[in-house]
């Protein structure tokens, strides 16, 4: 393993590897670290708003950047965010890849970098760290850095340790990589009394085709003492509704280290449509669902070794969202040990032109198998959105909590 120091650089260990960044806080007042990248031409800007990589957006068009893990808690106080990268796939106008962090409401709280005890950023290849770089935060009076980039210079790829500082957040970060960032729209103001008669009105002007929304850094987490949130359509329907669920599953060193079995976490749901038909989506018992046809849901993989970095995925059809009446979503252990302070799971609704909604499963319930994390409501055409988080012992009694009635066999995968 190769210790960097910032200015230093060296060889990337090849063009598939995953890139850590850990830290650890001062205090938990201090709230999130939000870690980006940025694919950038050789103008050091992107060649669009699709080269932010971010909790907002989890992946480039290309697929060479992915967010694998955002703000992932463990017990002794340090969080993580991974991104996995195939350079391969990036397009060859891309020369360069900036890696930044940036602290969530910084300005607002009155805190920088100086408040953050440990910062490392980790380039790891088939589960071993290759290079690391330990950013000197002490004294940091900034809330936003570039940690690090990757670069090519001479058909060779290379990881260069930056720990450069900004002041400001996010926002001016990624405007100043050319991406164009969502403002919140102002409250119009009072239409002014007219000064003279109206004209005759002209021929309107052609309609303009819409341009690209820009990026929007709004996120949001449903908790406890907030948790519910409604969906309006911004269009003619919903788009793709993607559901993932992301865990420690217990890679070499991680919390089921040394077990017998690494933790199996299963997503699934149940659904109930318009037309009264109710039944589940999920692994066990091979039943994945149908995105196109009823259901309208679909389970993309059963991730059943770990070896998926993304976690498993679950897609709804919005168009037909007005065929559905409710869905539960949920997750068993399906194998090793029923901890879930341990799985630092987190589950992710995203909705086109939506933020993202997250919801982490920060409880402990070590008796109990199943949890049911998120309830989906289509209340007059809109999508209900609340955080449950309620534990269970198997999924018939989930079934039995939420009234949906239906009979259970035993099943396999």
């Amino acid at each position: 393993m190769t210790a960097l120091t910032m200015g230093g650089n060296a060889p990337l260990p090849g063009e598939d590897f995953e890139v850590s960044v850990r830290w650890k806080l001062k205090s938990h007042s201090i709230g999130e670290i939000d870690v980006s990248a940025f694919v950038l031409t050789a103008s050091g800007k992107v060649a669009s708003d699709d080269d932010m990589i971010f909790y907002g957006q989890p992946a480039d068009k290309s697929g060479a950047v992915r967010v694998t893990e955002t703000n992932r808690q463990a017990a002794d106080g340090t969080a993580e965010a991974c991104f996995a990268f195939d350079l391969r796939r990036l397009p060859a106008s891309s020369e360069r890849i900036a890696i930044t962090g940036t602290i969530d409401k910084a300005a607002e709280k009155r805190v920088s970098f100086k408040d953050v005890a440990t910062l490392v950023v980790s380039i790891i290849r088939s589960g071993v760290a290759a290079l690391t770089f330990e950013v000197p935060v002490s004294g940091m009076s900034e809330a936003a850095l570039i940690l690090g980039e990757l670069y090519n210079r001479n058909g060779q790829w290379k990881f260069r340790a930056v720990g450069q500082g900004y002041n400001g957040g996010l926002k001016p970060l990624a405007e100043g990589f050319g991406v164009r960032i969502d403002d919140p729209a102002p409250s119009p103001a009072p239409a002014p009394a007219p000064s003279a008669p109206p004209r005759p009105a002209t021929p309107a002007a052609p309609p303009v085709p819409p341009a690209t929304p820009p990026v929007s850094l709004s996120k949001v987490t449903l908790t406890k003492t907030q948790p519910k949130i409604s969906l309006a359509k911004k269009g003619s329907s919903f788009g793709e509704i993607k559901i993932n669920l992301n865990w420690n599953k217990g890679k070499k060193g991680g919390w089921f280290a040394g077990g017998s079995k690494d933790i199996d976490l299963d997503l699934g749901c149940l659904y109930e449509l318009k037309n009264g038909q109710k039944s589940a989506v999920q692994a066990l018992g091979n039943a994945f669902g149908d995105l196109d046809r009823e259901p309208f849901i679909k389970l993309m993989a059963d991730d059943r070794t770990g070896a998926s970095a993304d976690g498993e995925w679950l897609r709804i059809n919005g168009s037909r969202w007005n065929d559905i009446q409710r869905i539960i979503i949920y997750t068993f252990i399906y194998e090793g040990v029923a901890n879930w302070t341990q799985t630092d799971g987190v589950v992710t609704v995203y909705v086109p032109d939506n933020p993202p909604i997250e919801i982490k499963l920060d409880e402990g319930a070590s008796s109990m198998k199943n949890c049911g994390i998120v309830l989906l409501e289509n209340i007059g055409g809109e999508i209900s959105v609340r955080r449950e988080v309620k534990y269970f012992k198997s999924t018939q009694e989930l079934d039995k909590h939420y009234s949906w009635g239906l009979r259970w066999v035993a099943g396999s995968k």
